[in-house]
């Protein structure tokens, strides 16, 4: 579905359709787990412990302070938007480049606010304990399967619950836009309503790779859901998460982001008009477990301020 396309189901899921003999087809949901499946008993860990990434963000009191303050400001920023309209959304415009993007403008749509799910809105803490416990590699079979049958081993983030609530009774739309599978969005409807953070209803509030052009690239969803609503703040965990330019922004004919480096990388979130947007209608929550931000070689993660003890340090 291309975006023009995609916005129209938008809409038409949203009551506005402009032709009366126009329904929307939308692609069938995967049905909920049955009844009969039988649970097999967790088998014995077989590493020692976590590795420190999971240790901080599914343990520590310092992640879920880190994101219940990234909540606070995400709820804050959201319901100040309300009292005072802005003029463009946080939606970074389609032909936008680095490092002077253009945004969306809201005219007189109705707000939203727009986020990712996994590690952002949803901790999946059965599926990180299976792959830390088990030392296993990222598998995309086993990632569907826990899409379908992990619903009892998944937990809020924290924070999200309230911010959510108060950001509803502003008036303001909640949108989810995730790349979890079309095959499996009917579950993920359900994961998100059993955490209390629903309604999720697919092509509504929720949008999943597969329901626009652009494979796992969110912007053609962005781009279909700010043609529609005034995207007055946007949370997630990945870069991605904001503007698909940070994976592959075409900044000359020979000269992309995806070559820029890990080192690169980072200093774009620096560059121009996306150095101010940063708490400023773009909120990150932490991840230090998967994901773009968790690359890099000795070389690429410590090109400066390199060290080692003249004294007398082994």
């Amino acid at each position: 579905m291309n975006v023009a396309a995609y916005a129209f189901a938008l809409a038409a899921s949203a009551a506005v359709a402009t032709s009366p003999t126009t329904t929307l087809q939308a692609p069938p949901k995967a049905a909920p787990p049955p009844l009969h499946i039988v649970l097999k008993p967790l088998p014995a860990p077989i590493a020692e412990q976590p590795p420190a990434s999971m240790q901080w963000l599914y343990g520590s009191g310092e992640a879920a302070a880190l994101s219940r303050a990234s909540y606070r400001a995400f709820q804050n920023y959201a319901v100040a938007a309300a009292r005072h309209r802005p003029r463009d959304s946080v939606v970074v415009a389609e032909g936008s480049t680095f490092p002077h993007p253009a945004f969306v403008t809201c005219g007189r749509k109705p707000l939203a606010v727009v986020l990712d799910v996994d590690e952002t809105a949803l901790l999946n803490l059965g599926y990180e304990y299976d792959q830390a416990a088990q030392n296993r590699a990222y598998d995309p079979k086993r990632w569907s399967d826990w899409e379908r049958t992990g619903l009892g081993a998944i937990q809020p983030v924290p924070g999200v619950f309230l911010a959510l609530k108060a950001i509803r009774a502003a008036g303001i739309k909640v949108i989810f836009i995730s790349n979890r599978s079309l095959e499996n969005v009917g579950y993920t409807e359900m994961a998100l309503n059993k955490a209390g953070l629903g309604p999720a209803r697919h092509l509504k509030e929720l949008f999943v790779e597969g329901d626009a052009s652009g494979g796992s690239a969110k912007d053609p969803r962005r781009a279909a859901v700010a043609s529609r609503y005034c995207v007055v703040a946007m949370a997630g965990d990945q870069l991605g998460d904001f503007s698909d330019l940070f994976n592959s922004q075409v900044l000359s004919p020979l000269f992309q982001a995806k070559d820029l480096g890990v080192f690169g990388r980072r200093d774009m979130t620096g560059s121009g008009k996306i150095a101010q947007m940063w708490g400023n209608g773009w909120f990150v929550l932490p991840n230090p477990v998967y994901g773009t931000g968790v690359k890099g070689n000795f070389n690429e993660v410590f090109p400066f301020g390199r060290w080692s003890d003249p004294v007398g340090g082994q």
